[in-house]
């Protein structure tokens, strides 16, 4: 782990100055700091991942989280919270985990999670949220991709369902009944908050305790927990409820085991609630700190069976995201394997980067030309651009004009074929795109594009048409063409009145797309103005036109 010195009090007040000169401080930002002492750490002298929940819900009371840590006595943790965007009766709360070294004055983050908030029903009904307001540029960035993320959410479990097989055998493995485990805790007043409500931290840190336990039945040894995935709240529980706290091994992979954990809630004679379930990775180390080997696991008929392959599905949701959403840009190819699996976060990572990108607040105007602006920004190394225009077509008319990639070649030069290779979804479609040479002499450059489509959750966000590489067995690259590749590209269209749309395309120029911007970037031509123009053409020819899109595959 890399350590940086001087860099600054990760707890400063953060602190902005706007545009117009006002000083700004997010007012829904909260932040704890706790020095870890020997009785919140485990048997290694680490911090408890159950002291870790607690501090984190005393900020925000988690709903789904993935955390990756490990922090030792002595240590300071730094938790920061903030509302990133409020939808009709829900909310998303960033939380960032810190660590501080009050000896060496490292600092490092530790985690960084999401919570979501649901409003209770009042007597009146169904409460309407306060809408936030982002002020600056991270904050327009985190509430713009707040709603991809809740669109991620809500589309988990039918990700899971399609991902479900069962053509595996178990001989020779160790049963799953062997590390079930069952414990019962008491609601006392202080594990309860004000509202008499039991601390979502306190029910997170008895499911950690139970999970490690059945952990340690598989393997005869003490475990470590890697990750948490999607702790769920199904609803609360209250002073003097007995909590039954239920844990099992799922599945156990060659270095890492899935424990599944769920707590259920009863007071008297009364029925059992399902309150709360969640995922837990562990791994066994040895001496040198290295992941062993584990034992397989049987699991029990129908339901056991079940979990197995559900646990096998979230795995492979957790490597596809992995290598998707959480690594840099600079980390992974321009183009990323595509298939019905890895679809929802392809699409989420490809909405998410054009929204970065959008959000930026330093662009440069290069040209202008008759209402049809040129603007670039050059970041790390990393050139993008922006062409910004004006129709006199409503936005929504023009978001599927331009969502049809069949039709560009009507306006665009540069698309001299477009076809549909899969129509995943309503709002997910592949392409295959033929674009003209450059040069005299040379190959035409074809590209495999995933067009990821979005409509606005409000008011406050624009129609996106999201653009990147994506690769495909079926499609390979040809002695034809020269495979050509798109990092980030797309349209943000919005709708200013009733007649009048902005439409802002963004480009970050890798080698395949450089050639076809370069004089215009440098000053030497204005090609873009005519292309843009044919644009604004095309579609107040096509304003009152019925657009059919390509059928669904599926």
């Amino acid at each position: 782990m890399s350590c940086e010195k001087g860099d600054g009090d990760p707890m400063e007040d953060p602190l902005f100055i706007l545009e117009s000169g006002e000083v700004y401080r997010n007012p829904t930002e909260v932040k704890m700091s706790q020095i870890v002492m020997p009785c919140h750490a485990n048997h290694c002298g680490e911090l408890s991942v159950g002291q870790l929940l607690k501090w984190m819900d005393s900020t925000a009371c988690l709903s789904e989280m993935f955390v990756y840590f490990l922090r030792r006595v002595g240590q300071v943790v730094n938790i920061k919270a903030k509302v990133n965007r409020a939808f009709t009766s829900s909310m998303e709360v960033g939380i960032t985990v810190s660590c501080e070294d009050l000896f060496s004055s490292c600092q490092w983050n530790v985690c960084n999670a999401f919570a979501t908030f649901v409003a209770r029903r009042t007597e009146e009904g169904k409460v309407q949220l306060k809408q936030v307001i982002p002020r600056t540029q991270t904050e327009q960035m985190e509430y713009s991709i707040a709603a991809e993320r809740r669109r991620m959410r809500l589309t988990h479990a039918e990700i899971i369902t399609d991902l479900l097989s069962s053509n595996t055998e178990y001989q020779g493995a160790v049963s799953a009944e062997r590390t079930r485990v069952e414990s019962v805790e008491l609601v006392l007043p202080p594990h309860a908050n004000h509202q008499v409500s039991t601390f979502g931290g306190q029910i997170m840190a008895w499911m950690e305790n139970v999970a490690t336990i059945a952990a340690c039945r598989l393997c005869n040894a003490h475990p470590t927990l890697r990750t948490i995935d999607m702790f769920h709240f199904r609803g609360p529980s209250h002073i003097g409820d007995r909590l039954v706290l239920k844990a099992i091994v799922n599945n156990a992979f060659k270095h890492s085991m899935e424990v599944g954990v769920c707590a259920e809630a009863y007071q008297g004679a009364g029925a059992l609630r399902h309150i709360n379930s969640a995922f837990m990775t562990f791994e066994v180390l040895d001496k040198d700190r290295k992941p062993r080997t584990l034992p397989r696991i049987r699991p029990e008929p129908v339901d056991g069976k079940r979990r197995y392959q559900e646990a096998i599905a979230r795995k492979k949701i957790r490597l596809d995201r992995k290598y998707i959403i959480s690594c840099k840009q600079t980390e992974v190819p321009l183009s990323v394997p595509w298939d019905i699996s890895n679809q929802m976060y392809l699409s989420y990572n490809n909405v998410s980067a054009l929204k970065i990108m959008a959000a930026r607040s330093n662009w440069m105007l290069s040209s202008e030309k008759n209402k049809v602006s040129l603007y670039t920004l050059e970041e790390n190394q990393i050139l993008c651009f922006k062409v910004e225009t004006h129709v006199t077509v409503p936005a929504e008319q023009a978001f599927h004009l331009l969502s049809d990639l069949r039709r560009r070649h009507e306006w665009d030069r540069h698309y001299q074929k477009c076809d549909v290779i899969i129509q995943a979804d309503e709002d997910d479609t592949i392409y295959r795109v033929a674009t003209p040479c450059v040069s005299k002499g040379g190959k035409g450059q074809d590209f495999i594009l995933l067009a990821s489509r979005r409509k606005p959750c409000d008011s406050r966000d624009p129609y996106l048409i999201a653009l990147r590489s994506v690769t495909l067995p079926t499609h390979p690259a040809t002695e034809d063409y020269t495979r050509g590749e798109v990092l980030c590209a797309g349209f943000s269209i919005w709708e200013e009145s009733n007649a009048v749309t902005k439409i802002s395309y963004y480009n970050q120029a890798t080698p395949g797309v450089l050639p076809y911007i370069s004089n215009d970037i440098a000053g030497l031509s204005s090609s873009f103005y005519g292309t843009f123009h044919s644009c604004n053409k095309y579609l107040e020819e096509n304003r009152d036109s019925l657009v059919v899109l390509p059928p669904s595959d599926l």
